[in-house]
């Protein structure tokens, strides 16, 4: 999709009450009847585009591929050699971090200005660890466009200072900046082992492997202490239990090396606190454990104040980790996922993490080899999610997914996923109750380039099996989605079934398409969902494969503005294109949601609307009255039915007694036309037309069948519902 095929349907962000964007300054704001979504962060970010420039911007960009649509807001700055962009401080602070992007191969620097005075620090950029390719993943283009990079000012700045940054020669596009006030570099706890007084060499030349192990080995049952300073790891530590890990904070500590810990058992009771580790990972190379953590830290454990950046994953999570508790970590940079829960993690809880500039899911639980179970992902802020989901639950029993704040992400990405996709066996599906409650998504959601077909900001998918479990999707707020808000689909493409949804609760703003995007046989209850600026319908609702089944949309009450449906499922709704007027010679019926009061064998109801004279539903024989009922999507007025069974001769003559029935509601049915016989003939096609009043307005059609004189059942290949 091209950019300016958005730009008519895109507004600033409103993000209501959890988040508000004011002058491109990212704040958190107290809502009035639920919990703020989003973490609390040490830093507030500051848009690019929102500042002062002799540059150019670049975006809004939706399209795959393409450099701003990496970016956060899909806007950035682009500056060459002697140009700047200058931000206005929001809050005191002496600490920057900078998102950004030179091209493919080059490196350079930003000379760094504070109310217009150069600094001796410069700020280095690189495209060492961007522009990563995964040719095995399908869909896969290059991404990773941009990188983060921080410094210390060496000063304090105020609110309302300047802080400037200007290319020294090289193109840098600025993304955004994030103002921190450090605090001072904390104390030796008394009592602990200072991985120094092990030989661990502070500059980072020396390699301090050894050191750390020697220290965590004298310190079982204590703390190791890292001080201030850099230290190179050259191999992964192993045997890491019963210790804490503790640095002077994240911007004083720093542990260089691309595998921290790689293990695949520990008694637990591991505490990991407070300094960085940097890596050196620029591609993408599944079967190297290029980890923060590889394998578990054991139970009861905790990961807390970290600065984790240039690895694969963050956390690869496999084995006992339960109980364990990350909170009030950045993560940034990773080729792949940022934490994925890699099967039998029990309460484990992911709170107040900030993640940036994912390859990969940017949190994820997977339930291979055992479901994870009774764990959450809580108040996170993850941003820009360069080729898959914000949040993403594969499988496991009783998940929560709660207040979290996503924006921006893009190809094969939703900003919550919730979905039975195995990848390997032994796979555990979705079980027991999956809460999805106070989440809020910014621009999330994108065209899934092996669908051919947008992906939703929030997406149930029943991809390798049905979803049995009861999913609870409450007090949401979607905005400026470039697609559509909630979808619902069976992406392996088999039909597999989406059941017991209930969305309650939701705000939608500005969709590009749909607010319900339903692609699967199923059914959700959805009630107090307001909408507005909605692209092009409410709802599609087109399950496939064709004859399926049918996605039943309950409406509990309290919904408002989005009770359209888009009018033809050959189609896919473009981005404020608006629902197109009906073709009036269109067969109104096919391919719509169809249900039956009975079915035989495999013979279902989709069958009678699959655009396929050869397939047919059949009704539950010997057991008359049975009826079969279509939902058209929106009230139309029918002039014309065409009922067929399928053309073969084999199919010999009968005679079908029949009502026709409608609805606008879909609960109170009235009689169009009374009970009556039909032919079908193979002689003459073996179809019936019935010709129905003039005024006749109906949504829901109903084929109410008495008697079959050719088999005891109701039987058709196709109804076909015409306007005149």
């Amino acid at each position: 999709m091209q950019s300016s095929s958005i730009r008519h349907v895109r507004h600033m962000p409103a993000i209501g009450a959890a988040v508000a964007l004011a002058a491109g300054l990212l704040v958190t704001v107290a809502p009035t009847a639920h919990a703020a979504a989003g973490a609390t962060l040490p830093f507030t970010s500051v848009e690019a585009e929102s500042a002062t420039t002799t540059g150019s911007r670049i975006g809004p960009d939706y399209t795959q591929g393409t450099l701003a649509s990496e970016a956060s807001g899909r806007q950035a700055v682009r500056i060459t050699s002697g140009q700047r962009v200058e931000f206005t401080v929001p809050a005191a602070a002496n600490a920057v971090n900078v998102s950004y992007s030179v091209p493919d191969g080059q490196s350079g620097t930003l000379d760094v200005y504070v109310n217009g005075t150069r600094l001796a620090k410069t700020l280095a950029v690189t495209s060492k660890y961007s522009y990563v390719d995964t040719g095995w993943i399908a869909g896969a283009k290059t991404h990773h466009f941009f990188d983060n990079a921080r410094l210390m000012l060496g000063q304090n700045v105020q609110a309302g200072d300047k802080v400037a940054f200007v290319s020294t020669g090289t193109q840098v596009t600025v993304d955004v900046a994030d103002f921190e006030q450090v605090a001072a570099a904390a104390g030796q706890p008394a009592g602990s082992v200072s991985v120094t007084s092990k030989g661990a060499d502070p500059s980072g030349n020396g390699d301090s492997t050894q050191a750390f192990r020697d220290a965590i080995a004298a310190a079982q049952g204590g703390v190791v202490w890292i001080p201030p300073g850099d230290y190179r790891l050259t191999s992964s530590l192993n045997g890491v239990q019963n210790v804490t890990l503790q640095g002077a904070g994240s911007w004083y500590s720093v542990v260089h090396t691309s595998r921290f810990i790689d293990q695949s058992g520990s008694a637990g009771n591991v505490r990991i606190k407070d300094f960085a580790v940097i890596g050196e990972v620029t591609e993408r190379v599944d079967s190297n454990p290029d980890n923060f953590v590889n394998g578990t830290l054991g139970p009861n454990s905790s990961v807390s104040g970290m600065w984790i950046q240039h690895l694969k994953c963050g956390f690869w999570l496999m084995g006992n980790n339960d109980n364990l508790v990350v909170e009030n970590n950045r993560i940034l940079d990773t080729t792949a996922d940022g934490l994925n829960l890699n099967g039998n993690a029990h309460g484990v809880r992911v709170r107040n993490n900030f993640l940036r500039n994912q390859g990969d899911d940017s949190l994820a639980m997977w339930s291979l080899n055992g479901p994870d179970s009774g764990s959450s992902f809580e108040n996170n802020t993850i941003s820009q999610p360069n080729l898959a989901n914000g949040i993403a639950i594969y499988g496991g029993t009783d998940i929560a997914v709660r207040n979290n704040l996503v924006s921006d992400t893009n190809a094969l990405g939703s900003g919550i996923a919730i979905s039975n996709q195995k990848f390997l066996d032994p796979f555990s599906p979705l079980a027991g109750t999956i809460t999805v409650d106070g989440n809020t998504l910014v621009r999330t959601g994108a065209l899934n380039p092996n669908w051919n077909h947008p992906m939703g900001a929030l997406r149930v998918d029943s991809y390798d099996s049905a979803i049995n479990a009861t999913v609870n999707i409450t007090n949401t707020t979607i905005s400026d989605s470039p697609y559509s808000a909630f979808e619902f689909v069976s992406g392996g493409g088999q039909g597999y079934s989406v059941r017991n949804v209930n969305v309650t609760g939701a705000t939608v703003r500005n969709t590009g398409t749909v607010v319900v995007q339903a692609e699967a046989q199923g059914a959700a209850v959805l009630r107090n969902v307001t909408a507005t600026g909605v692209g092009a319908a409410g709802v599609y609702n087109c399950p496939y494969p064709n004859g399926s089944g049918s996605f039943a949309l309950t409406d509990g009450g309290g919904n408002s503005g989005w009770s359209t449906t888009w009018s033809d499922c050959s189609t896919w709704p473009q981005p404020g294109q608006g629902n197109p007027d009906p073709d009036p010679t269109r067969n109104l019926a096919k391919g719509r949601p169809a249900t039956a009061t009975g079915s035989q064998d495999v013979y279902t109801p989709g069958k009678a609307v699959d655009g396929d004279a050869n397939s047919y539903w059949e009704s539950t024989n010997y057991a008359f009255p049975q009826s079969w009922t279509v939902d058209l999507g929106s009230a139309q007025a029918v002039r014309r039915l065409v009922l067929k069974l399928p053309p073969s001769a084999a199919w010999g003559a009968r005679t079908q007694t029949l009502s026709v029935l409608g609805s606008t509601d879909g609960s109170a049915y009235s009689t169009v036309v009374a009970s009556q016989g039909y032919r079908f003939d193979p002689a003459t096609g073996n179809t019936a037309t019935v010709t129905l009043p003039a005024g006749t307005s109906l949504r829901y059609l109903r084929l109410s069948v008495t008697a079959n004189t050719g088999w005891p059942a109701g039987q058709f290949s196709e109804v076909e519902a015409y306007l005149s």
